[in-house]
């Protein structure tokens, strides 16, 4: 899915590649038996920064806590090393660096409205003088955050000759002499000698021996978060979406109705470019679910709708992009329609391929992959799907993630588990997709990754938890095709997992895995279960 149409038919002629066996590298914050996780704990948003060398996470108590990585620096990037260690497999670690409260819960006066510091999303910037920049959001507040090291100044201490001190030291004996000193009735001494602002001051021949000023030294270096700017005020519903633009100088943000362009310099103005609210709200049938900028061109960006739609805008076109320039949408089969289908039909997040070519989308139910080239597209159906930017009568291939959920919407829905929103993410050399799932049985915190390159069957399932593959499940062969099948709609199905027994308790809907990413370069995974963050590798 990668590269051009060239490399395209010659990864076809040479086969889909082998699929990946999955290791457990490492876990921040992992629970012990029968504890209780606290609500302020639960991970809500990860990112990998473009290098891949830095992951931040955000968390609903607003705090944001950021990792970098130690395999790499450890070995002072030495091409012999980094050969050796490439040979044996190189195991990608972190470490933690620092965390900061971003948000704090705010109260609407106005609207009588309680803000909640939970972190919606977090978007790395360019990197300057050795600082790290990167952007966060609550509901209705973004902050532009600059983490950097610097050293700690200390002042020595005012050291007092050992050879005039007495007992406790010069410093007790000088506070005895002074009950001697004459005081005036305006408080100052009667001894002009003593008196600091008097002209007449004078030292003893050879200075004050006694005496020693304090010294600045630096000491530990230590990392600093500073809020650099708060762009706030902009938005009237809750923000569920932050992507920066490929310029490196504006940025985007979504709530339900709109989507704000800023400048990262400038925090007391914004621009709408997109505006679905209509005159009467009455008449509202949809709503803006994600956005992001296109990883290259600074002048497009795709957003998903509740109805299952992803539109691409031009902002060369017009200020207001009320048109838009492409729409990607799936049409119903006939006879499908039911209560549920248009709620499990709502994008939940959307995402660019690395090189721009694809997008992938998750619904509820299924993963879908567009080409712009390629669009991926994850919805909140039970199935992931990928589409052609190029081909916008339908994904490229749909995944489905959770199928055997669909006999329980009716559980799903009085729940409210129905409108969770999963997210999604691509590999960086554009040959799988993730996303995550429920807890099935005895597994908790499914996550499932499928193979999209022309040809693959590849679909595992793994677990959160220090033993990844305890539960692995692939897909059946299914139907080959020709080496043009790349740019033709193909619907696959992942392997279906036994369905729930008779009294309906083989799912814990409370348990889920919402939030993972890929490494940019590596295959390299991050997702959060509760308030532990876990790390794969393959």
């Amino acid at each position: 899915m990668h590269g051009g149409d060239g490399r395209e038919v010659a990864s076809a002629a040479a086969g889909p590649p082998t699929p990946l066996e999955w290791k457990f590298s490492q876990v921040f914050g992992e629970r012990a038996a029968g504890e209780e996780v606290q609500e302020v704990d639960i991970i809500s948003v990860i990112e990998f920064d473009k290098s891949g060398n830095h992951l931040a996470t955000g968390d609903r108590g607003g705090r944001v806590v950021l990792f970098e990585r130690t395999d790499a620096k450890e070995h002072g990037g030495n091409p012999r090393d980094l050969e050796r260690m490439d040979q044996v497999s190189r195991h990608p670690e972190f470490r933690y660096k620092t965390e900061f409260q971003s948000h704090e819960p705010e109260f609407d006066y106005l609207k009588s409205l309680e803000i909640e510091e939970k972190i919606n999303k977090i978007r790395w910037c360019q990197t300057a003088n050795g600082a790290v920049f990167l952007l966060s959001t609550n509901d209705k507040t973004i902050k532009y955050w600059k983490v950097q090291e610097k050293k700690v100044k200390k002042i020595s201490e005012i050291k007092v000759d050992s050879g005039k001190a007495a007992g406790n030291g010069g410093i007790a004996s000088s506070s005895n002499s002074s009950k001697s000193k004459q005081f005036s009735a305006n408080g100052g001494y009667s001894d002009r000698s003593y008196n600091p602002l008097s002209k007449e001051l004078s030292f003893p021949p050879g200075g004050l021996p006694s005496l020693r000023l304090p010294v600045v030294t630096s000491g530990e270096t230590s990392l600093v978060a500073r809020c650099r700017r708060v762009y706030a005020h902009a938005h009237d519903y809750h923000i569920n979406s932050i992507s920066n633009n490929s310029d490196g100088e504006t940025f985007i943000s979504a709530d339900d109705l709109r989507i704000n362009l800023w400048n990262l310099e400038i925090s007391n103005q914004s621009f709408n470019i997109v505006d679905v609210k209509p005159t009467n709200m009455e008449d509202l049938t949809e709503v803006i679910t994600s956005a992001e900028f296109h990883p290259t061109h600074c002048n497009t960006l795709a957003y998903s709708s509740s109805k299952g739609s992803i539109r691409l805008i031009d902002l060369r076109q017009s200020a207001l992009c009320d048109s838009h320039s492409k729409i990607f949408e799936e049409q119903e089969a006939p006879g499908s329609r039911s209560f549920f289908t248009e709620i499990i039909a709502s994008i939940s997040d959307v995402k660019f391929a690395r090189d721009g070519r694809y997008l992938l989308s998750r619904d509820y139910m299924s993963l879908k992959v567009k080409l712009e080239s390629y669009v991926c597209i994850l919805d909140a159906e039970i199935h992931t799907v990928l589409w052609d930017v190029n081909m916008d009568s339908g994904p490229v291939a749909t995944f489905q993630v959770h199928e055997y959920l669909r006999p329980k919407l009716c559980d799903l829905y009085e729940n409210d588990s129905i409108f969770d929103k999963f997210e999604c993410c691509l590999s960086g050399d554009g040959l799988r997709v993730a996303t995550g799932s429920y807890r099935m049985k005895t597994v908790s915190n499914l996550f499932r990754i499928f193979g999209c390159a022309p040809g693959s069957t590849e679909a595992t399932t793994l677990e959160a938890s220090k033993n990844p593959m305890r539960r692995q499940i692939q897909t059946p062969a299914r139907p080959s095709r020709s080496l043009t099948s790349s740019i033709s709609r193909v619907v696959r199905r992942g392997a279906e997992s036994p369905g729930p027994d008779a009294n309906g308790n083989s799912f814990d809907f409370t348990t889920k895995l919402l939030h993972l990413a890929w490494h940019p370069s590596e295959n390299s995974i991050a997702c959060a279960a509760a308030n532990s963050l876990y790390m794969y590798y393959a």
